[in-house]
This record gives C-alpha cells, structure tokens and sequence, in this order.
C-alpha cells in the first residue's frame, strides 16, 4: 500500500512478530504477504494475505510490480494499491503457535504482524528487507509514467 503526504509517497510495511524480530527493527520491515492456497489466483493470495496480516481489506486500482526472490530463495510477487491507515485503527493480524521457550515444550501464540505503519521512502529502504526494495522501485517507476496499463480494480474497506 502507498499514499502521498506531502506531495511524498510513503509505503506501507508490517513488522514480523514472534520472539525473534522483537528486537530487531531495521532490515527486517517487509511488505504484508504470505502463502497461496493451491489453485489459488497470486493477486487474490496478496489481498487475502495483507487483510489477515493487518486487518485492512485492500482494493482500488491493483498494480502489478512482478516478483522477487528474497535471501532464503523464496519467491514474492507483489501488486501496489493507493490506500490509507488511520493511526487509531487497531492492528488485526493472524497469529501462529510455535514452542517457546526453545526446548521447553509450552507453546505459545505470537502474532503474524506485532507493528504496522507507513514510511517516507528513506526510511522505509531502511526499515524493508533489502530484497523487497526493487518492488518499491517499480511502484516508483510507474508512478512517474502515470497509470500503468496492467490493472484490477476492487474496493478498500476494514476488515471486521
């Protein structure tokens, strides 16, 4: 998701949750994502995912930024929407079990997204895993050539 403040465009990134991104912040910021259900349509995977992840249905005019392969080989294709997020909506996002401590054998519930927000675009190079980064500046490209030829159109609404 992106928005223009200050005649700047600003991108919208999540912040994994789970104890072992609690303390780390720069670097690990990505864009909201997630698996695809088999026989599922990748563009109806990214806005299924990004409204579990954050609890914002996206819609409007769907861009098409190809994918990327991050560090651990694994494959992400992304879409961009113009969107907004209101600081006073809460944060909804899935959660996932996992055993922790390590080796104790009590398994706890963390959050999929524990922080979610929007960035100028300096800090957001920062804040994003380095691979994503090319996604960013496709959206860019397009945004300078104007509406680009390879659209969906949807509507945005919170998800209850």
């Amino acid at each position: 998701m992106y928005r223009y403040r200050d005649e700047c465009v600003q991108v919208f990134l999540a912040h994994p949750g789970g104890p072992f991104f609690r303390r780390k912040d720069d670097g690990h910021w990505t864009i909201p994502k997630g698996e695809q259900h088999p026989g599922e349509p990748l563009l109806d995977t990214a806005i299924r995912e990004f409204g579990e992840e954050v609890g914002l249905k996206p819609g409007g005019h769907f861009i098409e930024l190809g994918c990327i392969r991050q560090k651990g080989g694994k494959t992400v294709y992304a879409w961009a929407f113009e969107g907004d997020w209101e600081e006073s909506w809460p944060l909804r996002s899935s959660a996932f079990k996992m055993e922790w401590p390590p080796d104790s054998g009590q398994t706890q519930t963390f959050p999929e997204v524990d922080r979610a927000q929007f960035f100028p675009l300096d800090t957001a190079q920062h804040k994003m895993k380095e691979t994503q980064w090319p996604l960013v500046e496709r959206l860019l490209d397009v945004l300078k050539r104007g509406q680009p030829a390879n659209f969906a159109q949807g509507s945005t609404s919170p998800r209850h």
